[in-house]
C-alpha cells in the first residue's frame, strides 16, 4: 500500500463504499448510530482513516496532514480542523432536518465557529497537557418564517446534536493496547471491555478505491493562507501555548451539502475546505464522521510527536476508534469513545505503554472529551 496520501491520484477524499441510509437516525432523528474509524500512519503526519457511518453505512476515506509547524506536508487538513467542520455539519444537518420535518422554510445558513485549546508542559519530558475552551458559535438563518420559531429551532437542533453533547458532557473514554499484534495491559487509562478490535493492516490489505472516480472534492486545499511566516512549533512550553481554530460554513436552499471552510490561526496556516452531508443524501460524509475522524487523527499526531522527538524505536501506528452517538426523544447524546492502539517496534514494552498514555493527556479532542464545557451560542435571523 502506498505510503503517501496523494500517491494514488484519486481525490484528497472520497466514497469507498455504497452504503444503506440510516433513516430512523438521519431523517427521523432517532436512535444511535456508531461512527468507526480506522486510521494508520503514513508519510511524516500524512494519515489515512477509513470511517464508516453506522451498521452497513456508507464509508469514506479521509486523509489528513500537519502544517509546516509540526513539519508536516500540508497537503491535507490538519486534525482539529475536521472536528471544527463536524460540529458545524451537525448542526448544518439538524437544523435542516427539523426544518424539514416541521414544514419551516429555510433559504440559507451560515456558521462560524471557532475552537480553542492551549497547551502546558514538555514534550520531551513527558510532561505535556491538552486543554480545550469552551466553543464559540455564531448561528445565521436566513427565512420568512417568524424570528421566534426559528430561534426555538436552533435551540431544539443544538439539544438534540450529539456534537454539542460532545462538548458540554464528560466522558470517560477507554483504551486498548496493542504491541507487536499482542494486547497488553493498559497503564493509567480505562481499558476497553469486550473483545479484541481488528488491526487496520490485517482488514485492509488494499489500498481503498473511489466508489465513483468523478466524486466532487469533498476536501480542498485553498488557494488561502494566513498573513505571515510559519514559525516550528516548541517542544517545550513556557507558559500556554494557544491553538485556536476557526471555521466558516454556509449550506443555501436545494443544496445536499454544506461548504466548510477551516484554518489554523496562526502566521503562515493554510486554509482547507470541506463539503458535509446536509439532508442525508449520502453525497458528503455526516459532520459525526468528520468530528470522530478529527479525534483519531489529533490522538495520532501526538502520538507520531512523541516518537518523532524521542526517537522511539516504534512504527506502524495504527488504530481502530469506536465512536457511539444517540438522539431520543429530542436529546442527543455522545457516549465514551473506544480506541483500540496498534504499536509496532522494539521499543520496551513499558515505553509503548507509557506513549499511548502520553499521548491521550496531550490530544486536544481527549481534552474536550474529559472537559465539559457548554458553547456560547448566538443566533441571528435575517
Amino acid at each position: 500500500m502506498a505510503n503517501r496520501i496523494d500517491a494514488d491520484g484519486y481525490p484528497l477524499a472520497f466514497k469507498v463504499k455504497q452504503g444503506a441510509l440510516s433513516k430512523d437516525f438521519k431523517h427521523k432523528l432517532q436512535g444511535e448510530e456508531i461512527i468507526q474509524v480506522e486510521a494508520r500512519q503514513m508519510f511524516t503526519h500524512q494519515k489515512e482513516a477509513i470511517t464508516t457511518e453506522g451498521n452497513k453505512g456508507d464509508v469514506w476515506r479521509l486523509p489528513s496532514d500537519e502544517g509546516l509547524h509540526l513539519n508536516g506536508t500540508d497537503l491535507a487538513p490538519f486534525p482539529l480542523g475536521f472536528f471544527n467542520a463536524g460540529i458545524q455539519g451537525d448542526l448544518f444537518h439538524l437544523i435542516h432536518q427539523l426544518a424539514c420535518n416541521e414544514n419551516i422554510a429555510i433559504d440559507a445558513i451560515n456558521i462560524e465557529l471557532s475552537n480553542h485549546y492551549w497547551l502546558t508542559g514538555s514534550f520531551i519530558l513527558g510532561t505535556g497537557e491538552g486543554h480545550a475552551e469552551p466553543t464559540k458559535i455564531l448561528i445565521k438563518l436566513k427565512s420568512s418564517a417568524p424570528k421566534e420559531t426559528l430561534i426555538k429551532l436552533v435551540n431544539q437542533a443544538l439539544k438534540l446534536s450529539p456534537a454539542i453533547q460532545f462538548l458540554q458532557n464528560k466522558l470517560v473514554n477507554s483504551f486498548a493496547l496493542y504491541i507487536n499484534g499482542r494486547r497488553r495491559p493498559t497503564i493509567g487509562l480505562i481499558e476497553c471491555d469486550g473483545e479484541n478490535a481488528i488491526d487496520p493492516f490485517l482488514s485492509h490489505s488494499k489500498a481503498p478505491t473511489p466508489v465513483d472516480e468523478n466524486d466532487h472534492q469533498l476536501l480542498t486545499k485553498l488557494a488561502i493562507k494566513e498573513d505571515g511566516e510559519i514559525k516550528l512549533a516548541p517542544k517545550t512550553i513556557e507558559g500556554k501555548m494557544l491553538r485556536n481554530v476557526l471555521g466558516k460554513g454556509a449550506w443555501k436552499k436545494g443544496d445536499h451539502y454544506a461548504e466548510i471552510d477551516t484554518w489554523l490561526e496562526m502566521p503562515g496556516t493554510t486554509h482547507f475546505a470541506y463539503k458535509t452531508d446536509v439532508g442525508g443524501h449520502g453525497e458528503a460524509p455526516s459532520g459525526l464522521s468528520l468530528l470522530s475522524t478529527g479525534i483519531s487523527f489529533c490522538f495520532m499526531t501526538q502520538l507520531a510527536r512523541y516518537v518523532e522527538g524521542m526517537k522511539m524505536d516504534i512504527h506502524g501506528i495504527r488504530l481502530v476508534q469506536i465512536s457511539p452517538y444517540q438522539m431520543n426523544n429530542g436529546v442527543g447524546n455522545a457516549s465514551p469513545i473506544q480506541t483500540h492502539l496498534f504499536l509496532n517496534g522494539n521499543a520496551p514494552e513499558e515505553t509503548h505503554t507509557q506513549l499511548l498514555e502520553i499521548a491521550e493527556r496531550t490530544c486536544y479532542l481527549h481534552a474536550s472529551a474529559s472537559t465539559p464545557l457548554k458553547p456560547e451560542v448566538t443566533i441571528l435571523v435575517e
